[in-house]
Parts: structure tokens; sequence; C-alpha cells
């Protein structure tokens, strides 16, 4: 890393620490760290690298053959429970502690709040949580390898997992708190995500026409690249915790 990122970096670090408002938008990077394959990158299961996400993900997969979708579902599931939340989601935390955070995340893998954070708006639901297609009660469920097809324990129906496929919008409660988020916030980071999916792209937008600062910890360039004041190449879990060195 140059002198001048440092240099960038450490007067971001120095916002945080005067008490500027924090926005956190966080997509599939900020997992791969701790060993979580991205939505989009596939996967090298032998059964699974056969699949896109779009032929699974979607109402019309589950309608068709919720077997299918829900053994994919519990593979993703049993990941991320033999995983764990990585550096850059634990500076987050701790980041949390100098000034004032808020989590949007398009994650489902729970790990912002295994780590600690608090308040998580979660853009695109949670994994661990299924929800009935008939009576549509919610619950929390570990299980791994969950029973399938899993049943609803109010109405014994089939339930889903409560997360956003294609083709289905972003809850209006989340959908509202995220822009109110994005539109009150001083500095914005874009940790791990490629910006490509819409409306959670959007956000960005909200947040610089307010004239937030616009910061992108990426692996690699993205579409919100051209759009960020500042881009730190790398492994978030490398690069977000400097923003916790107290600046000279």
């Amino acid at each position: 890393m140059n002198e001048h990122l440092r240099q960038k970096i450490a007067d971001l670090a120095r916002r945080c620490h005067d008490g500027a408002r924090v926005a956190v938008l966080s997509g599939a990077g900020i997992s791969a760290a701790s060993g979580i394959p991205t939505f989009r990158g596939g996967s090298d299961d032998a059964l699974w690298s056969r699949y896109r996400p779009e032929q699974l993900a979607t109402p019309e997969a589950f309608e068709r053959d919720p077997e299918l979708v829900w053994r994919w579902y519990d593979w993703r599931r049993g990941l991320i429970a033999d995983a764990a939340p990585n550096e850059a989601h634990h500076a987050l935390v701790e980041l949390a502690t100098i000034t004032d955070v808020r989590v949007i995340t398009q994650n489902v893998d729970g790990y912002h709040q295994q780590a600690g954070s608090q308040d998580v708006i979660e853009y695109h639901g949670n994994i661990w949580t299924v929800r009935c297609t008939s009576c549509h009660f919610e619950d929390l469920d570990h299980r791994v390898p969950i029973p399938i097809p899993p049943r609803c324990p109010r109405c014994h129906e089939l339930v889903r997992p409560a997360v956003v496929w294609f083709g289905e919008g972003i809850p209006t409660e989340a959908a509202a708190e995220a822009e109110k988020v994005a539109a009150a916030c001083d500095i914005l980071l874009v940790v791990g995500t490629a910006g490509a999916v819409y409306p959670a792209a959007g956000l960005v937008t909200v947040a610089g026409v307010n004239q937030a600062t616009i910061a992108e910890f990426n692996l690699e360039p993205s579409a919100i690249t051209q759009r960020a004041d500042l881009y730190v190449p790398g492994s978030a879990a490398e690069t977000l915790p400097l923003l916790l060195e107290t600046p000279a």
C-alpha cells in the first residue's frame, strides 16, 4: 500500500474518530475471508457447480422443486455454520465504539450480528430465518442439517428461507430504513459488494447526493469505484481494521 493511500485512509479514520456518522453497505466480499464463497462466484462442490444461483434462488424454482432448493440452502447453511465472522466484521463492531455506525448488509449469513453489530439492516433477509408458505409465520431455525423439506411448527405446511429471491422486492421496512440511513450518513463504507444489484447499489447514489464521502473497500474495482471518493484495494479483513488506528 503506497503512502498516499495510507494517508487517505488515515484522514478517513480521523473523521471517524471525530464523530462522523458512518453507514456501511456490505456484500458477499466481506465474508470471503471467512471462507464463504460469493453468491455469484460459483461453487467448487461437484453438485452445486452445475447450477447458477438464478436457477435456484427464485420463487419459481421453489414451486417446481422445493426439495432441491432446500438441499442447496442446507449446503450453504452448513458452510456458514462451519465458519465465523472475520476481522472485517469485528472491525465494524469496534468502530461502533468510536462513532455512530449503521450496517446495511446484502448478506444473509448473520455474521455482522454474530460479531456483535447492533441494529443491522438485513436488506436481503437472513438464511437462518424460515417463513411458512401458508400462514407466513417466521422463526429462527439453526438446524444443520435441516430436515428436508422443513415444515411450519404451527400449521405444518412447507416453509422457505426468509431471504429475498430473484424477482422479489426488498422488504418495505428494510428498504425505507436503509435509504434513511444512507441519506443521513457522513461517510458510506462500501465493503465487498460489486454494486451490480439494485436497489442496494442505489444507496450509494442516495449517500452521494447528500454529500457523504464514499469509501470503497474491495478486492478489485467494481461498478461503484468510479463514484467513490476513496478506493481501498485488498481483503476487507486486512484493510477495514486500519480505520481503528488512532490518527497521528
